[in-house]
This record gives structure tokens, sequence and C-alpha cells, in this order.
């Protein structure tokens, strides 16, 4: 592999941030990718942020939006997948609290409407559950699965009868 200045490796760094919110783990792994040493990553990144061209806030925000928005996880999925990005725990729990409730529970009664349509099942408590794991999967909280779940269906289903 050729071996970058740290200018270059600079100029690499500050392009790949300016084309979408990226956090310092994945700016971290792109210079060591390109060649850069750790400490040459560290210096760059502390440019960056002086800079802004990182805003862990910012990204954490960008990203809740965008996975609820276009993904369809939800806030589980999301802080999880945010924590490994080495995201500080404060700043993710900022992010998910700011999520709108009524648009998070529109995507995810949505999200059911929309599978329940293509679920088969030997019955109305397997589709049930199906349809309960498919959100629990997507990062959904229980609670609220149940909450949009039940008025789907006519018969009465209970969290504990699930398989």
């Amino acid at each position: 592999m050729k071996q970058r200045s740290e200018s270059e490796l600079l100029h690499l760094a500050a392009a790949y941030c300016s084309t979408a919110e990226r956090c310092i783990s994945d700016v971290k792994k792109k210079i060591t990718t390109a060649g850069g040493q750790s400490d040459m990553a560290d210096r760059i990144i502390s440019y960056l942020l002086k800079e802004k061209f990182i805003d862990e806030a910012r990204f954490c925000r960008s990203f809740v939006n965008d996975k609820l928005l276009f993904n369809h996880w939800g806030r589980v999925r999301i802080n999880y997948e945010l924590r490994k990005k080495e995201i500080k725990p404060t700043l993710i729990a900022e992010a998910i609290d700011n999520i709108d409730e009524n648009k998070y529970a529109d995507i995810l009664s949505e999200l059911l409407i929309s599978k329940k349509r293509t679920t088969k099942g030997r019955s109305g408590q397997d589709i049930f559950n199906k349809l309960y794991r498919f959100a629990a999967g997507r990062g959904f909280e229980s609670d609220i699965i149940l909450k949009y779940l039940k008025p789907l269906f006519t018969e009465s289903y209970e969290a504990d009868n699930m398989e």
C-alpha cells in the first residue's frame, strides 16, 4: 500500500466527512484503512472536530432520523447500532429522546399493517407471533409492539401466549 502523507490523509478525511455526517470511529477507520497511523489519525480527527467537519451530536441526530424514516428501525436497534459506533451514551439518549412519538407510532403501525398482508401462518396466533418477532427484530419495544399489534387482530392474544 502506498504511504500517504498526513496532509493527503487530512484531505481524504475532510472529503469523506463532506459527503455525509460521519462519526469519529468511521473517520478513524477510513484513515487507518488508507494507511494512516493511529497517532496521525488522532491528530487529523482533532483538526476535523475543531473545524466542525465531525460533530457526533449532529451525526447522532442524523443517524436516528435516517434509520427511523428510511430503514424503519426502532429505538432498541438504533441505540445498539450507535453504541457499536462508540458514540457517547449521553448523545445517544439525547438523540433518541428527540424522536417524535406520533411519527414513531405511525411508522410501527404502517410496518405491521404492511407486513400482516404478506405474512402467512397456521392460525391468527401464529401470524401474531410472526409479526411480533418481526417488529422486535426491527428494534421496537415490546410494549409498543403489543399496543399496535393487538388492534390488527379480532382475537385477543397475550404476550405470554407467544411461542
